[in-house]
């Protein structure tokens, strides 16, 4: 869902021209009054009748002109999706592709936790920054059905149960944090929340929402859905 439109971009955008503006302040009790539509727009235009904001027809046509002009900006930045256009079944990767735009336009950043074999039948888990391997690799190749989506060591964290491989990293958008009570915790670089992994904890955190899915290809997957709220 795209942001909302600032509010002097949404009022000149309800209108496709001026005389649409002004009429939508005259009142039915203004013509019965004035029994002329021209005249009853010309008040409206002085600021002598309606209850909106006051508008010049050269500030309407500028506001209008520069609101189709962020729209169109907002089309050609548009961020391509790797998931467009394709018939996607498995749970994870359609869980995927519904927050995939969320992601890349960083509304939303998603931590992925996966249990799995990997190539050597070795049990492997960890947890992904979704948004950050958005920017590091092909995603079509996932959605296509090409490759599979699973832990490395340069994820937020990476385990290895045979061998005992740990691995921990920081991302662009995560820091992690190993040294609590409550096991290992994630803090936003974005808005500075925190969040909480630990299934026993049934908060998540602040605007973060955990989701299990069940999918036969995989030995176990949970999504925690953080809502982004930059500090201003």
């Amino acid at each position: 869902m795209e942001e909302e439109l600032p509010a002097a971009v949404d009022i000149v955008m309800k209108y496709a021209t001026y005389e649409e503006f002004l009429d939508s302040q005259v009142t039915r009790l203004d013509l019965s009054y004035l029994e002329d539509e021209e005249l009853a727009r010309q008040l409206v235009e002085l600021g002598y009748r309606g209850s909106g904001e006051v508008m010049k027809r050269e500030e309407f046509l500028a506001r209008k002109a520069a609101a189709e002009a962020l729209l169109l900006s907002r089309r050609i930045q548009a961020p391509k999706l790797a998931s467009a256009n394709k018939e996607i079944i498995e749970p994870l990767l359609k869980e995927l592709a519904d927050t995939e735009e969320a992601n890349r336009t960083g509304k939303m950043t998603s931590i992925i936790f996966i249990r799995d074999f990997n190539s050597r039948q070795q049990e492997i888990s960890g947890y992904i920054d979704y948004a950050h391997r958005l920017k590091t690799e092909d995603f079509e190749l996932y959605f296509a059905g090409k490759k599979k989506l699973q832990p490395k060591p340069s994820d937020l964290s990476y385990y290895n149960w045979e061998n005992q491989t740990c691995c921990s990293n920081n991302t662009p958008n995560f820091h992690l944090i190993t040294n609590h009570l409550d096991g290992l915790l994630f803090k936003s670089k974005r808005d500075r929340k925190i969040i909480i992994v630990n299934p026993k904890d049934t908060s998540h955190g602040d605007n973060t929402v955990r989701k299990e899915i069940k999918s036969d290809r995989y030995i176990q997957v949970v999504v925690y859905r953080h809502l982004t709220r930059r500090k201003t």
